[in-house]
């Protein structure tokens, strides 16, 4: 098992020998505990490596070990804490507050599902916290890197793999 080890408030990525910049949060970390839907924190703590959606066209999928699966057209990710698929994938259109997975921006080119709050989902306590690619600004909650960075980083992650932000 290998540890991906994000130092927030420092804004570094680790994972073996790698060494890289990250973004986080706009609201910066909190506790898992008190993480809200919508608050910009990005929650402290361990959390399993669930799979990678790819963006076709933008990244291949060569060499990942990670489950995976293409972004299609009306892919979202349910951020409304209303919806019985609270902080899961869903089909668009739908009649609760979804997140698109395919952005006009290129962060949800590479998208790493991360196991926070997912196992079951309690409503409110934060959806859709994902490691993506940078955008050069802070994200909604989530963990970013630079392009060429992650594609560095996903041949050399496996089932069983962890991302703890400190």
């Amino acid at each position: 098992m290998s540890v991906i080890h994000v130092e927030g408030s420092a804004g570094r990525l680790r994972l073996g020998h790698l060494d890289m910049a990250c973004t986080i949060g706009r609201g910066g970390l909190c506790a898992a505990a008190d993480k809200r839907e919508g608050d910009g924190c990005t929650p402290v703590g361990v959390w399993s490596l669930r799979g990678v959606l790819l963006r076709p066209g933008k990244v291949e999928p060569v060499g990942l070990r990670l489950p995976w699966r293409w972004i299609r057209p009306g892919d979202g990710w349910s951020d409304d804490p209303a919806d019985a698929a609270y902080n899961r994938p869903v089909r668009l259109p739908r009649g609760f507050s979804v997140e698109s997975l395919r952005r006009a921006d290129g962060a949800y080119d590479v998208i790493v599902v991360l196991g926070h709050n997912d196992a079951p989902p309690e409503p409110g306590r934060g959806s859709a916290i994902f490691f993506h690619l940078s955008e050069g600004r802070p994200t909604a909650g989530c963990v970013a890197v630079e392009r060429d960075d992650m594609l560095r980083l996903l041949p050399l992650l496996a089932p069983g793999d962890v991302m703890a932000i400190a």
